[in-house]
């Protein structure tokens, strides 16, 4: 038998198999091949930098408060200790604890029998002394006619003048004792010295009370207007007054924003009524004294309250966004700005408060500068950047981000 027969099919799979062997290099060097190119196509030839697309506010100068805040207390505008010039016992009480009073509205009613007697005595007193004054110049002028006619000595005519001087003396005296006993007597009623509340009494009924007693009888305060009280440091009012003394600033009209112990806003703006003449050596601190309306009475003395106090006006300075302002490693701030060939360009600047959500820059901007606020983490010196508005609607991207797309097949 032939076994060429059955080795035939053996020897054709066999070539089969090696022209396979043969063609698997071919493929995968193809496909790296391919591979290859697309990666060049698709990254960046070297020393290319991508444009960054950045979001910019044009800055121009503008007029700005110096505003200060302070912690401060609320002080009656005016407060009266009510207390008695005359001593006896208090008889009655004659206003509700806590209401609103009147200037010379009665409020106590002392004993009065004492003080009425006393006037009944003066009146009787000043009587008598009236009938001896006329008494005394009836005499005077009998004597003068009788010392003309030498009946009687000169001598004599002297004494009975100056008894009727004495008389009319005594009568001056008396008419005095009787209006200070009637001036006690209208002591006995108490009344309220100033307009405002009164708070509770510290004496009832039946108690002694006496002119020289430590404890007043009650405390009205008036609470319309109000002052507040805040202390500013003395370093804080030099640095003022340097501020003003250069001409950048200006001084203006000190209005004042208050704030409840809760944080809320009151209503009503305060002015600056005035500031001490004295530093406090104990705080360094000097004392400013707001005036605030209070109809409605939401501020009582003694409420801790803060005070947003602006005391001048600085021109020509330049309201930043706070997200534009960056920090150097060594605490510098510095600013980007959009330079003439469409460059990122560091600008180092000047901010020293915050007013709001901006900064207020006072050196380093030009009117005119873009500065950018969106995308400020992509930047680098000298970056090639596309600047659009702030406010412009925008998609921005990190640099590199074109290279994640993926690529176009061929």
């Amino acid at each position: 038998m032939d076994t060429r027969l059955f080795d035939a099919p053996l020897a054709h799979r066999a070539a089969n198999r090696a022209g396979s062997t043969h063609r698997l290099p071919l493929i995968a060097f193809a496909c790296l091949a391919l591979a290859a190119c697309g990666g060049a196509k698709d990254k960046p030839g070297k020393g290319q930098n991508p444009t960054v697309e950045v979001g910019y506010v044009v800055m121009q100068p503008t007029t700005v408060a110096i505003t200060s805040e302070f912690n401060g207390r609320a002080v009656a505008f005016q407060s009266s200790e009510v207390r008695p010039q005359i001593g006896g016992l208090v008889q009655r009480q004659l206003f509700q604890e806590g209401s609103q009073v009147r200037a010379g509205q009665p409020l106590y009613q002392i004993d009065p029998s004492l003080y009425r007697a006393s006037v009944e005595q003066a009146e009787a007193d000043l009587k008598n002394a009236r009938a001896a004054l006329n008494a005394a110049d009836l005499l005077a002028q009998r004597n003068k006619s009788l010392v003309g006619a030498q009946m009687i000595s000169r001598q004599d005519y002297d004494n009975a003048v100056a008894a009727a001087d004495q008389a009319r003396a005594n009568v001056a005296q008396r008419e005095a004792a009787l209006s200070t006993a009637r001036i006690n007597l209208r002591f006995a009623t108490v009344p309220a010295p100033i307009d405002g509340r009164i708070g509770r009494s510290l004496v009832t009924v039946g108690a002694l009370v006496t002119p020289d007693q430590a404890a007043p009888l009650a405390t009205i305060q008036r609470l319309d207007p109000i002052y507040v009280d805040v202390q500013q440091s003395a370093q804080q009012l030099l640095t003022l007054r340097e501020q003003l003394s250069s001409g950048n600033v200006q001084a203006s009209q000190a209005d004042a924003r208050i704030f409840l112990p809760n944080g809320k806003p009151y209503p009503q703006p305060g002015t600056l009524q005035f500031s001490e003449v004295l530093v406090d050596e104990t705080t360094g601190t000097v004392t400013l004294r707001i005036r605030v309306p209070n109809a409605d009475g939401t501020l009582l003395p003694g409420m801790f309250l803060r005070a947003r106090l602006a005391q001048a006006t600085q021109t020509s300075a330049y309201r930043l966004p706070q997200q534009a302002l960056v920090r150097g490693p060594t605490g510098d701030a510095f600013v980007w700005v959009v330079g003439a060939d469409n460059k990122a360009v560091q600008r180092p600047i000047g901010a020293d408060r915050v007013d709001g959500s901006d900064w207020i820059v006072t050196t380093g901007l030009n009117p005119g500068d873009k500065v950018v606020t969106q995308g400020i983490g992509s930047l680098r010196r000298d970056a090639q950047v596309r600047a659009v508005p702030a406010s412009t609607p925008q998609k921005l991207q990190p640099p590199g981000a074109a290279s994640a797309q993926p690529t176009k097949q061929g």
